[in-house]
This record gives structure tokens, sequence and C-alpha cells, in this order.
């Protein structure tokens, strides 16, 4: 007889899990005559995962376990499962698999936690995670057919799919929260962009993007084509509200309309030392959360709050923010939430999305490139976080600890 006796399995024991490096094209327009507009989605996610092979030749390339690649709109050049599709087109080995996620704008935040959970739990080492959204080709929810039961039943306000009314429903539903301040946001969210940028504090982390345009030939995309600097209080003032008349939402307090992409390389920590990578951050918790899809704005709100609790820590104990802007209003929701003034200097120091663009599933990377940067720069911050409202109701939230943070400076 067999027998019945049988040895237990090994269960890999919990690992650190390090964000070693991010990077993202300069985002475009999503228009006509955009930066992409004769670019396709996925070539855009192939120059980021190429752009961390080169600046990481100490990886070998068959060390990648999986390439998770999100986007919201998974038709036509960003359909055709984006993970393995843009491994194989960035030249990584047959043997690399890979895979398309959706969580709408926290499309490639997901992706890292996703990877991340994967790495910590011991079935992967080394991950690239990231999202892409040309949003000038597939606009967000592009021949989507939403259940009629949502409104046959009232699951959803009938204006819960529409990002713009959203906003203005946190307008009305908290009236500290006004147009004034959100104008005053806006106008910030460019300054500190332009200011960022003429320090040098921007153009590292982006990859050339070359460009074919029919008409004009070639080019070559180096900077971010939203910003728009200079923008104040006065000209914003007199912009109109195009979710709803005499409302408080503009184009000058809302996240542009953008095509872009941006990937990261995750390892467990022990993996990095071994082969020789960078760790610019630590792990420490993650979280999503859901609200009602009316003020999908108050998302990270909740997320924030579960990301806190699981790792022990207090709101206190955040050195840096990086909000995701799609709108001036649900950053001022969250800072209100957590008592935090509207001009903190922790909150966004590169300026926002706002300025710079939201390409939706990308937007989740850049805040982490951003944060990594922001650590090397503030050794006495221990703790950053990342934080972003989801559509359909959702936030995410993802705490980070700074490997480069030194005690002694934080007690100065």
């Amino acid at each position: 007889m067999p027998s019945t006796s049988h040895p237990d399995a090994r269960v890999p024991a919990a690992r650190r899990v390090v964000f070693v490096d991010g990077v993202r094209t300069p985002f475009g327009r999503a228009r006509k005559d955009g930066l992409y507009a004769d670019t396709r989605a996925d070539d855009l996610a192939v120059k980021t995962v190429r752009e961390l092979l080169r600046r990481h030749p100490q990886l070998p390339p068959e060390r990648v376990d999986d390439v998770a690649l999100a986007a919201t709109t998974q038709q036509g050049d960003q359909g055709l499962t984006l993970g393995r599709t843009v491994a194989m087109l960035a030249g990584l080995p047959a043997t690399v698999p890979g895979f398309a996620i959706d969580r709408m704008c926290a499309g490639a935040m997901t992706a890292v936690t996703t990877t991340a959970a994967a790495i910590g739990f011991g079935a992967q080492d080394v991950t690239i995670a990231g999202g892409v959204e040309h949003m000038g080709r597939h606009p967000m929810g592009f021949d989507a057919e939403p259940n009629p039961r949502f409104l046959a039943e009232r699951l959803v306000a009938a204006d819960a799919l529409n990002m713009g009314v959203t906003a203005e429903n946190l307008h009305d539903r908290f009236p500290a929260l006004t147009r004034e301040r959100a104008d005053a946001y806006g106008v910030a969210s460019q300054a500190k962009y332009a200011a960022a940028l003429a320090a040098g504090h921007i153009e590292p982390d982006l990859v050339p993007v070359a460009l074919r345009d029919p008409d004009q030939g070639w080019g070559l995309a180096t900077a971010d084509e939203p910003p728009r600097p200079g923008t104040t209080v006065d000209a914003i003032g007199a912009l109109p509200t195009p979710f709803r008349p005499g409302g408080r939402v503009t184009a000058g307090t809302s996240a542009p309309l953008t095509d872009g992409a941006a990937s990261c390389l995750l390892a467990a920590e022990d993996v990095a030392e071994e082969l020789g990578l960078p760790v610019r951050m630590r792990l420490v918790s993650f979280a999503y959360a859901g609200v009602e899809p009316e003020v999908m704005g108050l998302g990270p709100v909740p997320a924030t709050r579960k990301a806190l609790e699981r790792a022990g820590l207090t709101i206190d104990d955040i050195g840096l923010f990086e909000i995701n802007e799609a709108f001036a209003v649900q950053v001022l929701s969250f800072l209100d939430a957590f008592g935090i003034a509207d001009d903190d200097p922790r909150v966004n120091p590169y300026g926002g999305a706002i300025a710079v663009g939201h390409p939706l599933a990308s937007s989740g990377v850049r805040l982490m490139t951003q944060l990594a940067r922001q650590f090397e720069q503030h050794p006495q911050v221990r703790y950053g976080i990342t934080t972003m409202c989801v559509g359909l109701g959702q936030g995410g939230t993802v705490i980070w600890e700074n490997p480069s943070f030194d005690a002694e400076e934080a007690a100065r």
C-alpha cells in the first residue's frame, strides 16, 4: 500500500519588498495634434520597460519573474494582455510571463501591489509593474456597456460615471471646499511643477520617446506637454464650469486628458542586494477601499486610514505625500479629513496631475517614482505615502519607508 505520510510543504517566509527604480515617458495631451497622436500605446509602455533594463544592466533579463501592465481601456493597442505583449516587444526572454490589470486610475498602483505581494510571499523575486493610457485613442469608458441594473436598481447615482460630476458632488457635500480654495490649489500645482522642472527634479525620471509624424517626419519627446507655467488665479477664475452650469470645477482645477506610460522595477530586498540593484524605497503596507461612486474623490481617505492602521502608524508619521490630483477638490477633501493645510510643503512638492497630466492607469507609478526621488532629498523623512482616488468609488494607498532615513537628521 502507498504511504499515507507526506512531508510538509515548504511555506516561504515573508520578505521585504523594495522599489528599485521607476521611469515614465513624457506626458502628452490627449488630442488629435497631441504629442503621441501617431504613437501606439504599447510602444510607449515598451520604452519604459526597455529603459529600466538599460539603467540596470546588472539585472539578468531572465531574472524578471513577471510583467504586470495596466490600462483602463483594454482594446486596440492597449489590449492583448499588455504585460505579456510589452515584455516580448521590449526584448525580455520568452520565458518571462506577463499579464494585464485594470483598476481604472489605480491600475499601475495595483500592478505594483499585486506583484509586490507575490514577491513578499516568496513566489517571485523580481517584477516589472506599470501602466499606460493613450486617452487620445481610447477615452475612458469608450465602448463600455454599463449594466442597466446600475441605474434601474439605483445601485449608483445616474451621474456617478462622470468623474467631473463626482468632483462637483464633493463641493456640494463639503461647503468648506470652495472654488476659491480649489483655484488656489490648481495654480500652486502648476507653480510647484515649474519649480521642480527648473531644479532638475523631473527630467531624470523621463525616457525620451521617438515620434513619427506623417506630415513632419521624425521627432523626439523629451518634456511633458500639459503644464501651463505662469497660470494665475485670475486666469482660471474666468474659466467655464463644463460639468455643471454655475459649478466650481474647471479645466484649471482638473487633470487634463493625457497620454503616457510609466513602469517600475520591484524586488525582494535580499535579491536586490544579491544582484547589486539599488533600493530606493521599502514597501510598508497598502490598502484599497470603496466609497459611494458619486463621491469617488473621497476614496483615498479610508484607504489611507486602513494602510496606516495595518502599518501601526498615524498620519503624523508621514513626512511626504504624493496625492494624485484628479481634481483639486479631491485633494482638498483628503487634506481636510486629516487636518493638513492646503499649502503644506509635504504635499506634492513637485506639483501634480493638474499640471503634468493624468494618463489614468499609469499615474500610480509616477507618484512612486517622484516619492523615491524626494526620499533621497529628505533623509530626515522616514515614511511617505502614494495615494489616489479611483473611478466607481474607490481609493488606493501605499505606504513606503525611506532607506536613506537618518535618525540624527530627523532629530535636528
